[in-house]
């Protein structure tokens, strides 16, 4: 008896289940996809038909795509008043050295919370989740008079400065950063660590050709907010940098096209949203293939 060649009975079991079938026995779950796919790209095509739309009003684009005129962009990028490009850059430049920067620093933290062992260590991760607990938007005023006072002192750091916004969004941002770092650090075996003091390496080199690489998924995903949460915030950015429009961001430079009663283009500022959502897109997109080899290339072996 050839015992190589399955039976009927396991080709049946082997054998797919049509489509048709799986269709019926699971529909709901593909009319409930379909609504949330419906749900979630409603906003974004409308914004589109606005923004192709020469009404210059939300009600005019109710019949999607029924005008396609690309006038609200030329108005977006030629006003001299309001320079597109310059909020677009000053966005980026912030959005990335916050995203760096937070990834940087959080990381480091959250390295030495979770491999040393010093006096205050405990007090600290429990100041950290302490201090979350409370909004940022809570310390706008105090912000305010904060730098308010730096920029009699070091005019660098005073209202109107993009290293000052920065700043600002550094720390307010390290404190959760730095405790979700904390869990995913944990989760690394200290016997690499000393595995790699047996053979002389220190806590530099463990830090850098060790750790990171293995906890790639979570520096990524902090990467990731950190730049959509400081290339999207309009209180704090409005209060550092003030209204002059060579240092604004897109956030703030967008408002004035929706803000005056009399002469509000929401054509031009649908045309600018579709534009200001290409990075954020592109940087997900991109950090999505490192976050899924991240973790399947920090197991240990």
């Amino acid at each position: 008896m050839n015992t190589a060649t399955p039976s009927a009975a396991v080709k049946e079991a082997n054998r797919p289940t049509p489509f048709s079938k799986r269709l019926k026995s699971q529909w709901w779950r593909h009319l409930l996809g379909i609504i949330a796919v419906v749900f979630a790209a409603f906003p974004l095509v409308y914004v589109l038909s606005a923004s192709l739309s020469p009404s210059g009003t939300l009600t005019g684009s109710n019949q999607l795509f029924s005008k396609i005129d690309f006038s609200n962009y030329t108005k977006l990028v030629s006003d001299p008043v309001r320079p597109y490009g310059q909020w677009y850059l000053n966005t980026i430049i912030i959005a990335a050295i916050t995203a760096i920067a937070t990834v940087f620093l959080g990381a480091l933290a959250a390295y030495s919370f979770s491999r040393m062992r010093f006096k205050g260590r405990r007090g600290g991760l429990l100041a950290l989740m302490l201090v979350q607990m409370f909004p940022q938007l809570l310390t706008v005023v105090a912000i305010f008079l904060l730098l308010t006072w730096l920029g009699d002192v070091y005019p660098v750091l005073g209202i109107g400065s993009r290293l000052a916004l920065i700043m600002v969004y550094l720390g307010g941002a390290l404190g959760a950063n730095t405790y979700l770092m904390y869990g995913f650090f944990n989760t690394v075996p200290q016997s690499l660590d000393e595995a790699a003091r047996v053979d002389g390496a220190g806590h530099a080199r463990i830090f850098f050709t060790l750790i990171l690489p293995l906890v790639a998924p979570i520096l990524a995903v902090v990467g990731l907010l950190s730049f959509i949460a400081s290339f999207t915030e309009y209180v704090v950015a409005s209060v550092v940098l003030g209204a002059d429009p060579h240092t604004s961001t897109l956030a703030i430079g967008l408002y004035q096209y929706v803000s005056t009663e009399t002469s509000s283009n929401w054509g031009v500022f649908a045309a600018g949203a579709v534009l200001a959502a290409l990075p954020p897109m592109v940087l997900f997109l991109w950090l999505q293939k490192y976050i899924v080899s991240g973790l399947t290339g920090g197991a240990v072996k």
